[in-house]
Formats: structure tokens, sequence, C-alpha cells
């Protein structure tokens, strides 16, 4: 084997070995990527649940400043926060279908 076939073979050597080093980093970083997404979507829900609650309170909150001329029976005062229990406990917790996508 003389010198340029030796080099030859030497540089195809180096070439497969940058090609295996090279689809190592690209399934770390997809890795990471997929990762971060996963982040995006928990953060994502817990946004969602933070501005319902919010956004629940607020309106029990200005019901409630309202004026009334009689005081609300304690059953329709029941039925009134299970709806707001209700909204709050879907935003935190969502189905099993929600959940797997």
């Amino acid at each position: 084997m003389n010198e340029l076939q030796s080099r030859k073979q030497l540089l195809l050597v180096e070439s497969e070995l940058n090609r295996a080093l090279l689809n190592r980093e690209w399934h770390k970083m997809a890795d990471q990527v997929h990762g971060f997404a996963r982040g995006v979507k928990t953060f994502n829900s817990m946004a969602s649940a933070a501005a319902t609650l919010v956004a629940g309170l607020g309106a029990c909150r200005c019901a409630s400043a309202a004026p009334a001329a009689e005081k609300p029976s304690w059953f329709r005062t029941i039925i009134k926060n299970a709806g707001l229990i209700e909204i709050v406990w879907s935003a935190l917790w969502p189905s099993g279908r929600d959940q797997k996508e």
C-alpha cells in the first residue's frame, strides 16, 4: 500500500468517525428539544390553570360585590360555589384524554 492509498484510507475512517459523532450530537440535541417541548407544555398547562383560577375568582368576587336586595339561600350559594370548584378542578386536573396529548 503506497502513501496515497493509506492517506485515502485514513481520510475515509476519519470521515466515518465524524459522521458518527455528528449523528450522536444530533440525537442529543433532539432529546433536549423534546425535553424543552415537554417543559413548555407543562408550563402552558399551569398557566392555563392559573388563568382559569384567576378568572373564576374574579367572577366570584364581582358577583359578590354587587349589592343584593336579599341574602341568597344557602342552597344557591352551594350551587354557585360548586360551579367555581368544578372550573378550578377541571383546569388543574384535566381529563385523561388531554393528558395523553
